[in-house]
């Protein structure tokens, strides 16, 4: 499309492709809602509004509401369990017409060459896919992932395309401390948006972590939190994951004062949640629900999200911009009821998935003749993961062991499973095991190649027989999924052959696997909304207070390994 010729329809001298007409649209400049007028688009961008425009074809909105395309302020499109083209099926019927993703969990697994295919899968892919550069691979020299990645690794990133901006920084101690390598990346980063993460940081510690150059952050839990961080220039993106479910307790922080600040995102988000409740649609109904104006609801997941990551040709209806469009008909319960990208209806979007290359699909590598679950005692308490419901942080607990012939085993009558998390990129035998409360597993036990962010292999259980079991079925031939297992009985299981991370099958179809597995958790005793999704994060390093990994326990709060045994 030449300029010439968007500027000849938006004139009136030309006749547009499409004219939608009789729209009330949501004007997220204004904060109002305009009265039923016509959207001239020619080559997917809006070329004017309102009346006395001609096109070669029209659709008559009968005084339907019509806002801008929602942009996800930042998802890991591996945590759907699906990949692009799927997870686009499942978002694009429910308004999203943007997603900005960080592919940290497949550059943990596979360095560039995952980046590299999560870029590549956006051919033929509707939905917007911005890229942001993986800031953390490995997040820290506690765990083992399978690549390392540099500023030099990064760079070529961004001057070819494939990423607009930095991901989120999750080394937050190396930020403020000023390690090397941290600040090589920022350096390389400085002129495009750099994404945060620091939960829990507060006062001086979160001043330096700004002024290295960080605009935003998505881990607030708690109003008095984010206040902090909007007062000291961050954007606060309020998140509402499968396990970290942060909306509600954040809605109060929203003022007309400081809504323009404020975005939207889901970060991980499994496959029954995007196609059950939603995405980023579900946070707007309920922020109307709260209470929150319905057009500033709109604007924290459009205007806002646009502006923070320079996406200046979308998040609003107005001339020059791209088509990206929702229809729906209630302004108090808005549900897309049809969905325009560039101009395009996407209802007959057929997802159509590039392959993964066997470096991709062929990732898991256990040594399990160095696999030894069984735990010698050395002491009579020990240090325990405390998992808390719908949360990413845990509790640092201190607890007796439960000592039998010497060795320290679960207790289910304490909610005391047991955890491994077994290295799987290298055949190195590194194992971490400790103990872990709040699955209220009763028997069995739950494993999966998904463990933000190295994604070794992690089983909780209530035996070791059983342990080992769903470990094995996790793992696969080579190629990793998610498993459920009593005795030696593998009971439900998801392959993700994709980096161990990913389905390359429909999303319904990953939808109910994963709805089984889920169920057969549950007989187990698991009470947890997805202990899988849970599971995922008791390995991860970077968010208090304990955690695990291969290498061992890890006290978040003082960045450093700590004994099983107190």
């Amino acid at each position: 499309m030449s300029l010439s010729d968007l500027l000849a329809v938006a004139r009136g001298d030309a006749p547009a492709d499409l004219l939608l007409r009789n729209a009330r649209i949501v004007n997220v400049f204004t904060g109002d809602i305009e009265p039923a007028t016509d959207i001239a688009i020619a080559h997917g961008h809006i070329a004017g509004i309102g009346p006395d425009y001609t096109a070669k074809e029209s659709i008559d909105l009968a005084n339907a509401l019509i806002a801008p395309g929602l942009i996800d302020a930042h998802v890991h499109i591996e945590s759907s369990l699906c990949v692009p083209a799927h997870f686009a099926g499942a978002a694009m019927p429910r308004g999203v017409t943007t997603v900005v993703t960080d592919p940290h969990e497949i550059a943990n697994v596979a360095g560039v060459a995952g980046i590299r295919f999560m870029a590549d899968s956006r051919r033929g892919v509707p939905l917007r896919i911005e890229i942001m550069a993986p800031s953390c691979v490995p997040a820290t020299d506690m765990g083992t992932c399978g690549a390392q990645l540099t500023s030099n690794d990064l760079a070529p990133l961004l001057r070819d395309g494939t990423v607009r901006g930095l991901a989120e920084v999750m080394n937050f101690p190396g930020v403020m401390l000023g390690d090397p390598h941290v600040l090589a990346k920022l350096a390389a980063f400085q002129r495009t948006p750099i994404d945060g993460h620091c939960p829990g940081v507060r006062g001086s510690p979160l001043n330096a972590y700004i002024a290295a150059g960080i605009g935003s952050d998505h881990e607030s839990v708690a109003v008095d939190e984010a206040k902090e961080k909007l007062a000291r220039g961050l954007y606060v993106f309020i998140r509402e994951a499968t396990n970290a479910r942060n909306l509600r307790a954040l809605l109060p922080l929203i003022t007309p004062a400081n809504s323009r600040r404020i975005c939207l995102c889901t970060d991980d988000r499994q496959a029954a949640d995007l196609l059950g409740d939603g995405g980023v649609d579900y946070m707007i109904r309920e922020a109307i629900a709260f209470g929150i104006d319905p057009v500033t609801a709109f604007r924290l997941a459009t205007l806002n999200t646009a502006e923070y990551f320079g996406l200046h040709d979308r998040g609003a209806i107005a001339p020059g911009r791209v088509a990206d469009l929702m229809v729906f008909d209630d302004l108090r319960r808005p549900v897309a009821r049809e969905v325009f990208i560039a101009g395009q209806s996407i209802r007959d979007y057929r997802p159509t998935p590039l392959a993964a290359s066997w470096a991709i699909s062929n990732t898991c590598r256990v040594n399990w003749d160095r696999v030894d679950l069984r735990i010698e005692a050395r002491g009579e308490r020990v240090r325990v993961i405390g998992s808390l419901p719908d949360q990413l942080v845990t509790e640092h607990r201190v607890q007796p062991a439960s000592i039998v012939s010497g060795f320290a085993i679960a207790d289910a009558s304490r909610d005391l499973s047991k955890m491994a998390v077994i290295e799987r990129h290298r055949g190195t035998g590194n194992i971490g095991l400790g103990f872990i409360q709040g699955f209220g597993l009763k028997t069995g036990a739950i494993a999966g190649t998904v463990a933000h962010d190295h994604h070794n292999l992690v089983v909780i259980g209530a035996d070791d027989i059983s342990m080992m079991t769903a470990a094995r079925a996790a793992a696969g031939e080579g190629q990793g999924g998610l498993a459920v297992a009593e005795g030696q009985q593998v009971l439900a299981m998801l392959p993700l052959p994709v980096a161990g991370l990913m389905s390359d099958r429909p999303i319904e179809e990953v939808r109910s696997a994963y709805n089984a597995l889920l169920s057969a958790a549950a007989k187990l005793g698991s009470s947890l909304h997805d202990p899988f999704m849970a599971m995922s994060f008791m390995a991860l390093e970077v968010i208090p207070a304990l955690k695990l990994t291969d290498q061992g326990l890890v006290d978040v709060e003082t960045f450093s390994k700590v004994d099983l045994f107190v």
